[in-house]
């Protein structure tokens, strides 16, 4: 069921506009390109409103990025000059996993500026998405923002000030951003990890629910009174740079231990075979939660029993000895919206098992891979 997030159209135009000009540093006749699918909010944002109320030469993009090759992007840069690139970091994962010559074969040589969006970006993309397809001479925002906030609320402006792979970095202008602690529900000076909130307003928020203004005050403005909560987990560091955590709600619960599924996902990518990961949780009887991981491969590595125990030992490594990936679940791609996003609902339907009740699957790029997934998944036989 969709949010039905409302926005005014003053206020919303407005910060589509300001936050476009001045993140993207547009210059009046470069030629921008974003790969979000216009029905997704960085479609209305930042393929529609932002860009033509900025005059702004827009390629529009119909599609998926491995398709016909995992050149198609690179190709579409060259062919039409563009100077800005705007994508999801899921997608430049799944470009990461193939040889380096499909992007070094290309020029890209128009690039100034690149891009992300939709979920954090982790270092290791951010790296290859700097050094190899940017040529180590593009600068990267990294956008963190919401549907609900209508644009940017977390991002670098380019040259301004020095980018940190991984990390959103600061507020853009006028946002007031506060992380709250879950237990005391107090505010939290930096440096500090908790729950992120925003205090004040911007012209870009969220007005409403479509015909349910209670549950929009409810879910957005009840939870810390005075501000507006994001629902993600954020930390700031000493310098103020933000890293975005995740969603707070994409926690496990495992014997006790609170458990960030994207902590565990970052601690995959890591490893030098993996190309992405997504981690979600499974009824357990002994241990409340199990910790199932999928994680794709990239081109040439063997899906093997020792790369699993490989796995294992990374995260636990990584995070500590608390963290133990229960299943590891080699599959050749995930499900993704066609914007690039990973279906992580779907994924969760398919481990709990609740695979005749997958929901809505109108934004699925390939429903053939949920077929794939709940063929081979040990949990989905349980069903």
């Amino acid at each position: 069921k969709p949010k039905g997030i409302l926005h005014t159209t003053g206020g919303y135009l407005t910060y589509a506009s300001l936050t476009f000009k001045y993140v993207f540093a547009y210059n009046p006749g470069e030629v921008y390109m974003c790969t979000a699918d216009v029905g997704w909010i960085t479609g209305h944002s930042y393929v529609v409103y932002g860009p033509l109320s900025n005059q702004a030469i827009t390629v529009v993009f119909e599609g998926i990025p491995t398709y016909p090759d995992v050149s198609r992007c690179w190709n579409i840069i060259d062919k039409h000059k563009i100077n800005i690139f705007y994508t999801a970091p899921t997608a430049i994962r799944s470009l990461m996993a193939h040889n380096d010559s499909f992007v070094t074969r290309t020029s890209r040589q128009s690039l100034r500026l690149l891009g992300t969006v939709g979920e954090p970006i982790n270092p290791e993309a951010w790296r290859w998405y700097h050094d190899v397809v940017g040529g180590g001479r593009c600068a990267i925002v990294d956008t963190w923002w919401q549907t609900e906030t209508g644009g940017f609320m977390i991002t670098p402006i380019p040259n301004l000030w020095p980018l940190e792979g991984g990390s959103a970095t600061l507020p853009f202008f006028g946002i007031q951003t506060q992380i709250v602690d879950k237990k005391s529900r107090l505010p939290l000076d930096p440096p500090s990890k908790g729950e992120l909130c925003i205090r004040d307003s911007w012209p870009g928020q969220a007005r409403s629910l479509y015909r349910n203004h209670e549950r929009f005050v409810e879910v957005y403005f009840k939870p810390y009174p005075g501000y507006y909560f994001s629902g993600d987990g954020c930390e700031i560091k000493e310098n103020g740079y933000h890293w975005i955590t995740g969603r707070v709600d994409d926690v496990l619960v495992i014997s006790g231990h609170n458990i960030g599924t994207a902590e565990v996902e970052s601690a995959l990518v890591q490893h030098a075979g993996v190309s992405e990961a997504a981690v979600v949780g499974y009824p357990d009887a002994v241990k409340n939660q199990g910790m199932y991981c999928f994680v794709t491969l990239k081109d040439n590595v063997d899906p093997t029993d020792e790369l699993r125990k490989d796995l294992i030992k990374t995260v636990r490594d990584i995070i500590g000895a608390h963290v133990f990936p229960d299943i590891i679940h080699f599959s050749p791609s995930l499900p993704k919206t066609r914007s690039g996003k990973i279906m992580r609902r779907i994924l969760r339907k398919i481990v709990e098992p609740d695979i005749h009740n997958l929901g809505d699957t109108s934004t699925l790029n390939d429903p053939a891979v949920v077929d794939e997934l709940i063929r081979a998944s040990p949990r989905a036989k349980l069903a």
